[in-house]
């Protein structure tokens, strides 16, 4: 237990600075900017896999830099007609797959000690490790396999996170009519 006390200290850290950065929105803050830049979707897309490996490098934990990217760039992904799936295929490309080369994160840590080596000595190793996110940043700039959901929203780009409202599905619809049938 007293070999794991470290990377759990550094989990709960990691967490309680995600939370503070969500909480105060400074997130929305740093990240509106950039979407605003972000002219096309390819550049969306670096855009996100730079935030989420930013925030590997940063906050100290891959469990941060997959749900802070994903939440903060949704709508922006919505405005824009581009499936949800894209975004969460790259958020987990470049926030989870990158987390073992960064040292002094969470899962870096725990590499390290596993095998014994700094995460700098498997880097050459870890090919997947970059080779995943370069791949669905290329896919993005390409438009190769990026699922469209039909015509973008109304909106300007940056407006920050907000969450549209959901279509109902047609089991949610006829609920009220199931109900009064009596089934």
């Amino acid at each position: 237990m007293d070999s794991m006390l470290t990377t759990i200290w550094l989990i709960i850290g990691a967490v309680t600075f995600g939370v503070l950065l969500e909480h105060f929105g400074l997130i929305s803050r740093l990240v509106n900017p950039l979407i605003a830049a972000a002219k096309s979707t390819g550049r969306l897309f670096v855009t996100v896999f730079v935030t989420a490996f930013g925030l590997n490098v940063v906050a100290g934990d891959q469990y941060i830099a997959l749900v802070l990217p994903a939440k903060v760039f949704r709508a922006e992904f919505v405005r824009r007609g581009l499936a949800l799936t894209n975004l969460s295929r790259l958020a987990a490309d470049s926030g989870t797959v990158t987390s073992p080369l960064v040292p002094w994160n969470s899962c870096g840590a725990f590499m390290g000690a596993v095998l014994g080596v700094s995460a700098f000595r498997y880097l050459p190793f870890a090919v997947f490790c970059y080779a995943s996110p370069l791949l669905s940043v290329l896919y993005g700039i390409t438009g190769f396999k990026i699922e469209k959901t039909g015509q973008p929203a109304p909106g300007p780009a940056g407006t920050g996170p907000h969450h549209p409202p959901t279509a109902a599905s047609p089991a949610d619809e006829a609920a009220p009519a199931r109900q009064e049938a009596g089934e």
